[in-house]
């Protein structure tokens, strides 16, 4: 199968959680099958556009680790769209509209009065010249009226009667484009063979299926996954900042873990961590995603990020750590990985291991006691249990009362990693002091 797919965002903000669930549905393809993944910025609003937020935009998918084959921007391809304009006005398919946004308006009030669906009714097609004198026109594409039906790679068949929409713009008055026509010009243009997106956009799909015929004869597969919902089922539009891929980025979560999350929300599989794209790639499938919306669940995110890092060998995290500045090597590693939520969790337990920790002494006569039946060196994984008998027999301490003040002590937690792998880290010099 032959595979280009494209990510298209409008440089107008920050990307969230509900983009890169269209980006890695998209970038998955392209991982499993080969081809062309184009970053495609969709940035026809000069207004709004801004140089930052592509910056950024390319920050996070550096960061989610998709690198694309292939960066457009529209801003520099109005020429290619002009041209396709024309060639539609030649064939009839885009003509001149004249009424203004209040005329409009309306119109579409006195059609719903009367029980008539707002439908545009073409009157600037009857229209005279003297009728168009002094008006500056917006376009319109006119749409067949007929049934426009697909296969949907996620929703299966799929038709719409495009007799049930109005024609679309376009062209605005002031030579503006619309969303519309510059993305099926660029479809074509940049040979996209596979559209994976939100379901907002199936209505739109059945207008722009038509374009592709006017323009090309053929269009793309389309994919429309279901949209983001919180864990209450409701929409995350209040909280789209909170959810910024950028945000996530800077909370210290792992990119494997946000891919993931969002690639596997719906699928038969469950969300479950995969260390590598390809092997994410391998239980993707669109065509057994779930059509029921995607709750995004924070905590659900948090627990997939901690499960992430618990799985990860020595091999894999091995540079981090020096980057870090953070030494114990795989012992240390193996030691702590299971009680970290981020990875720069690994600055407390190096700080436990190698720093000057605050000890927290309940039982002065016990932690005498304790120290003065520490173990000699060298010390292994067996020293723990050694030292903890002796300590037993000779306080009659057992369970919490003999573990969590030697926890207190060496560590000044309540909790974290099992002491057996921390101690002879830790070393039986600090050990002492922490006990004095």
């Amino acid at each position: 199968m032959s595979v280009c797919v494209r990510f298209a965002p409008s440089p107008t903000g920050l990307i969230h959680i509900g983009n890169a669930r269209t980006l890695m549905l998209n970038w998955l393809l392209r991982v499993k099958h080969g081809g062309q993944f184009i970053l495609r910025f969709d940035d026809t609003d000069a207004a709004r556009s801004k140089a930052e937020y592509k910056e950024a935009i390319s920050a996070d998918l550096a960061w989610l680790g998709v690198v694309p084959d292939v960066v457009e921007h529209q801003s520099h391809r109005f020429d290619i769209y002009a041209a396709a304009a024309e060639k539609l006005k030649a064939s009839g398919r885009l003509y001149a509209c004249y009424e203004t946004a209040e005329e409009l308006d309306r119109r579409r009030k006195r059609q719903m009065a009367r029980g008539l669906p707002p439908v545009y009714d073409r009157a600037s097609l009857t229209l005279s010249e003297s009728d168009k004198a002094g008006r500056v026109p917006h376009w319109r594409f006119l749409l067949s009226q007929k049934p426009v039906v697909w296969n949907d790679l996620i929703r299966g068949r799929q038709e719409i009667d495009t007799s049930s929409l109005s024609d679309p713009v376009l062209i605005r008055e002031d030579g503006t484009w619309l969303y519309t026509l510059p993305s099926v010009v660029d479809d074509i243009e940049l040979g996209v063979s596979h559209v994976i997106r939100g379901e907002d956009h199936v209505t739109n799909t059945a207008v722009q299926i038509e374009i592709f015929e006017a323009l090309a004869g053929s269009s793309p597969l389309f994919a429309h996954h279901s949209l983001v919902t919180g864990a209450d089922g409701q929409g995350l539009s209040k909280r789209l900042g909170s959810l910024s891929l950028q945000s996530m980025r800077e909370s210290g979560l792992e990119p494997m873990a946000v891919a993931c999350f969002t690639a596997l929300m719906g699928s038969p599989e469950g969300i479950h961590a995969e260390r590598s794209m390809e092997a994410l790639a391998q239980v993707y499938d669109l065509e057994k995603l779930s059509r029921a919306p995607a709750r995004f669940d924070e905590k659900d995110l948090d627990n997939l990020n901690a499960r992430l890092l618990h799985q990860m060998e020595w091999e894999e995290i091995a540079g981090r750590l020096a980057a870090a500045g953070v030494t114990g090597g795989e012992p240390f590693w193996l030691a702590v990985r299971g009680n970290l939520e981020r990875f720069a969790d690994v600055k407390i337990w190096d700080a436990v291991v190698n720093g000057d920790i605050t000890p927290v002494i309940e039982d002065a006569e016990f932690a005498k006691t304790a120290a003065a039946l520490l173990p000699p060196a060298p010390w292994d994984s067996t020293t723990w249990s050694v030292w903890t008998s002796a300590i037993k027999q000779a306080t009659g301490a057992k369970g919490k009362a003999l573990f969590m003040p030697l926890r207190l002590a060496l560590t000044g937690l309540d909790h974290g990693p099992e002491l057996a792998n921390l101690l002879p880290l830790i070393g039986r010099e600090k050990v002492l002091r922490r006990l004095s």
